[in-house]
């Protein structure tokens, strides 16, 4: 039967691969550390599974409207607010089965065939695939340490072409954990829209940064696409929710995008997601901030011990992106190995892009401090 030209096109994400041979591996009783995948440990907090039960009881589960539950959608302007002194109307967010499910809207409303969006590279290997399932193509920004992996304006300007429709950045970014500052986004934001391009700007990790306090990109514009999550900050990964700020001139088009592609997010996780806002679980979701910190702290001077080269250290998410070029030739092949002989499951550079991918391995800390130190133990066993 045909396959189309973009499903043939489309990379599998080389993590998922790494995570089934890791799974298999237990399944034959090998005991596994798990630093390759972006989930944090930490259950659902308790809050907001008893809220799903609630509602859950009731049974009345039906759709919301395509936009979301608007409910939620005032919790969550009111979280701009409060936290971030941004005003963001709740008509302009969209609730979306997870942050993929915002990135598509973002880039169904904005992308014809043809259209180049830049992106640095390396950064989450999803969005290039999802450009490539809208008929565009990802130009890639090949961005380094000096920049903290993360693209200036001198990246844009050289990178723009006729073609381009838009720059998509991350901050917290994946997989480095850098971030952007206001002055940066500032700038970027300019460029773009001098051009006339659109600015869609990734804020999934929100929440989790180190050292220095979280922000937004809404605090200080409001005609650039915003994606944020409830997998990372919040806990909430396999309830798959996220959402969607969308400039005012763009909110009747994506409420029209999310009638046809979801009808609505799933209304369960958005009645829970409602409890994610009480004090009670704002104050659970700083202790686990906290706990991320010192994994951070346990971790960063182990791997550096063993060798790997971490020229920026990350401030937020949960990741160190580390240079291994002293260590081996291929991070792909180091990473197998870690994976066979050591039990310990890291994510190759390949999943990130085509920037010297095989110098770099992207180590996940989201698992306890005791794991953390034995996998450095088993590393250093691995490395002699």
């Amino acid at each position: 039967m045909h396959l189309s030209r973009r499903a043939l096109d489309i990379q599998p994400f080389h993590v998922m691969e790494l995570l089934r041979r890791a799974r298999e591996l237990e399944a034959e009783g090998r005991d596994i550390i798990h630093m390759e995948v972006g989930e944090p440990d930490f259950p659902t907090p308790q809050p907001i599974i008893d809220a799903a039960t609630r509602f859950l009881a009731g049974g009345d589960v039906h759709y919301t409207g395509a936009m979301g539950l608007p409910q939620l959608r005032e919790a969550i302007s009111r979280f701009y607010r409060e936290r971030f002194s941004a005003e963001v109307p709740a008509h302009r967010i969209a609730i979306t089965p997870g942050a993929s499910g915002a990135l598509m809207l973002a880039l169904a409303a904005t992308t014809d065939p043809g259209d180049e969006w830049l992106l640095p590279d390396p950064s989450y290997p999803c969005n290039r695939q999802l450009i490539r399932a809208f008929e565009g193509i990802a130009k890639p920004l090949p961005v380094d340490p000096d920049t903290r992996f993360q693209p200036t304006s001198d990246h844009v300007r050289a990178a723009w072409s006729p073609r381009t429709r838009g720059l998509m950045v991350a901050t917290p970014s994946n997989p480095t954990g850098t971030l952007l500052s206001q002055s940066e986004l500032t700038a970027l934001r300019s460029e773009v829209i001098q051009r006339k391009g659109a600015l869609i700007v990734d804020e999934i990790y929100q929440g989790l940064t180190y050292g220095v306090e979280s922000s937004t990109a809404l605090s200080h514009m409001d005609d650039v696409f915003v994606v944020n999550s409830f997998s990372k900050y919040f806990g909430m990964t396999g309830w798959r929710l996220g959402w969607l700020v969308a400039p005012e001139s763009h909110v009747r088009v994506i409420e029209k995008l999310a009638q046809h592609f979801f009808i609505a997010a799933s209304t369960p996780a958005q009645h829970a997601a409602l409890a994610a806002f009480e004090p009670r679980t704002l104050d659970m979701l700083e202790a686990r901030r906290a706990e991320f910190a010192e994994r951070r702290a346990t971790l960063l001077p182990g791997l550096r011990k063993l060798g790997f080269e971490v020229a920026t250290e990350p401030q937020g998410a949960f990741y160190i992106y580390a240079d291994v070029s002293k260590l081996c030739d291929d991070s792909e092949t180091l990473a197998r190995r870690f994976i066979e002989e050591a039990g310990v499951a890291t994510t190759p550079g390949l999943d990130f892009g085509e920037h010297h991918p095989r110098r770099f391995l992207r180590i996940a800390y989201t698992t306890s401090q005791r794991r953390l130190i034995e996998a450095v133990e088993r590393l250093a066993s691995v490395l002699g």
